[in-house]
């Protein structure tokens, strides 16, 4: 069986990020630099080979098999891991060549992170970035598995080492029009009467959002739940409810963020690294966050 490592190890590697990207194939060839006609060849001599089907064709996208997801399951962690060996390899001798995979939040604010990402290229143009931005519940599991090496998490996650280094401020969002909108501040018992515009129940600042209602005595009435905070913002534009999100990098036409008095209303941002990656460039990356957090 020796051999099949030798053969197919680029065809594991193409399951695995066929895997991560939801069954897409360009999105999967754009990530391996290769075109999408070498990603499905890849794919159907790695079935051939096996003699398992690991395809299920459903429209534009595929879905991976029970026998390919248990494959990916147990070839992730190794392919990872040699990876990580001919990285350290390569970047071993300084922190100025290599590779970062850097998570972060959803809600950084995307002026913010690319000032961050434009800083260190500047002072590590060789360096190559990967970036996720995704929810911390997937920034959390992907630190865990060795999927990111660093990640900026809001709020620090249970069970991982990290250091807080700055904190989110929320505030309160309403229409442009709403007869709070002129306000320096508010109590947020005044918004007791208000429509609600929140996340999920599964999203952290939903919990947190009513936990300091609760504090402020009153439970919100929730008219809506909307899973991103641009369409969250439009809702309360269009006289639809009021929101607590985090203060924006720029003015939003037809909302107003008004501070909250009392509190602190605030989240912690945690900046966590991988307990597997420990390269020079990774090292180099996390004080550079830590330097820009200062």
């Amino acid at each position: 069986m020796e051999q099949w490592t030798v053969r197919l190890a680029p065809h594991l590697r193409a399951l695995v990020e066929l895997d991560s990207a939801g069954g897409h194939m360009r999105q999967a060839a754009s990530e391996l630099g290769i075109p999408q006609s070498s990603m499905s060849r890849r794919i159907k001599t790695l079935e051939d080979e096996l003699g398992v089907p690991l395809l299920i064709h459903e429209g534009r996208t595929v879905r991976l098999s029970d026998p390919a997801v248990e494959l990916v399951r147990r070839v992730r962690g190794p392919l990872r891991q040699v990876d990580e060996a001919l990285a350290g390899a390569v970047a071993g001798v300084d922190a100025a060549h290599g590779t970062v995979r850097f998570g972060f939040p959803l809600t950084l604010g995307a002026a913010r992170t690319a000032d961050l990402l434009a800083g260190f290229r500047a002072s590590h143009p060789k360096v190559r970035l990967h970036l996720k931005q995704a929810h911390a519940a997937l920034l959390r599991g992907d630190l865990g598995d060795g999927s990111l090496d660093v990640a900026l998490v809001i709020p620090p996650p249970p069970g991982f080492a990290g250091d807080v280094v700055a904190s989110q401020q929320i505030v309160a969002v309403v229409g442009a029009g709403h007869a709070l909108a002129d306000r320096s501040s508010l109590a947020l018992s005044e918004l007791a009467s208000e429509p609600f515009v929140l996340n999920p129940t599964s999203y952290q600042l939903r919990s947190v959002t009513e936990e300091w209602c609760r504090e402020a005595g009153f439970a919100p009435d929730v008219a809506m739940e909307v899973t991103e905070f641009s369409t969250m913002r439009e809702l309360v534009a269009r006289g639809l409810g009021v929101a607590m999100l985090p203060a924006h990098e720029a003015a939003v036409a037809g909302v107003v963020e008004v501070p909250l008095s009392g509190g602190p209303y605030q989240r912690d941002i945690a900046l966590v690294r991988s307990q597997t990656s420990h390269t020079p460039v990774v090292e180099a990356f996390a004080e550079y966050l830590r330097g820009e957090f200062a």
